[in-house]
């Protein structure tokens, strides 16, 4: 048989981890939702029943004896330990619903689509899309995972890379056009990102092209991807959009990639908190963005 633990009183002991850890009574007292008296008291207690000092009381602060700081690190740690075995055994709160955070072009062309064989394979979680091309809080719980594009990295949060963005000239196949000379004589149209850093511009795909007398200055202006893609299906004039946007009208035959070159852009990242990774719902989810994003 195992003898009885010899301890102090355990409220003593939290009253000193409290107190140590702010050097300040009063502050443990607010902590533990008690009055700085109760906390002198503990803390007499604590050093009556030890039989030595553990605080060097000064005015208007106190600091730790050697015993106290000898003896602070263990209670820490203990109560730490104790903290992190008690959540294991708590069961985590159910999400109503995994919310996905993603582009708002990523989460018209590629998630919604896509939406039907995530509740195939997971009939058990469901699912909130939240579009937007700001970057949420994760960390504060504004969505339970994202798909984030650029270069990254993203600090204090765990990613890995879905896939990269290649764009490229698109256009309907009534425009007729064969090679890269035939722009001068088509509508360019111009989509506006809100990062100018990351966009893939007719300027860009011209100093590639090398095709000198094309004018990317001019054409049509519409300021949002989706609908410049739109306008491109209707004939209305050539866009340099993503090709993984753009799968399903190239498989369908509404839009043609006529010739290159291809501008290879950046990454689309999944990125989570790592608690959230741990998650079975979460996981699933990682699972299906990961299916969704192959091209």
């Amino acid at each position: 048989m195992t003898s009885p633990r010899k301890l102090p009183p355990l409220a003593a002991l939290r009253a000193f981890e409290a107190a140590a850890r702010h050097l300040s009574f009063r502050k443990a007292a607010d902590e533990l939702a008690v009055t700085p008296t109760a906390i002198s008291h503990q803390l007499r207690l604590l050093e009556a029943t030890l039989g030595l000092p553990l605080f060097e009381r000064h005015v208007r602060r106190v600091s730790l004896t050697p015993a106290g700081a000898q003896l602070f690190p263990v209670l820490r740690d203990g109560l730490d330990s104790f903290a992190r075995a008690i959540a294991t055994l708590s069961p985590a709160p159910l999400r109503s619903a995994v919310t996905v955070s993603a582009t708002t072009l990523f989460t018209a062309r590629r998630l919604i689509p896509a939406l039907g064989s995530f509740q195939a394979q997971w009939p058990q979680f469901a699912l909130r899309l939240h579009a937007s091309d700001d970057a949420v809080d994760l960390a504060g719980g504004a969505a339970d995972i994202a798909v984030r594009y650029g270069a990254g990295p993203f600090a204090g949060l765990v990613s890995e890379v879905l896939c990269r963005d290649r764009f490229g000239v698109v256009c309907s196949p009534s425009l007729g056009l064969r090679d890269p000379g035939d722009l001068t004589v088509a509508t360019l149209i111009h989509s506006e990102w809100r990062r100018r850093d990351l966009q893939p511009d007719w300027r860009r795909w011209q100093a590639l092209a090398q095709v000198p007398d094309l004018n990317v200055d001019a054409g049509l202006r519409i300021t949002d991807e989706s609908h410049a893609i739109q306008a491109a299906v209707a004939g209305q004039g050539v866009v340099i959009a993503s090709l993984l946007m753009v799968e399903d009208e190239l498989a369908r035959g509404v839009l043609v990639h006529p010739f290159g070159p291809v501008l290879e852009g950046h990454h689309y990242h999944l990125v989570a908190t790592e608690e959230n990774m741990t998650s079975a719902d979460v996981e699933a989810v990682r699972q299906w963005l990961k299916a969704v994003a192959s091209p």
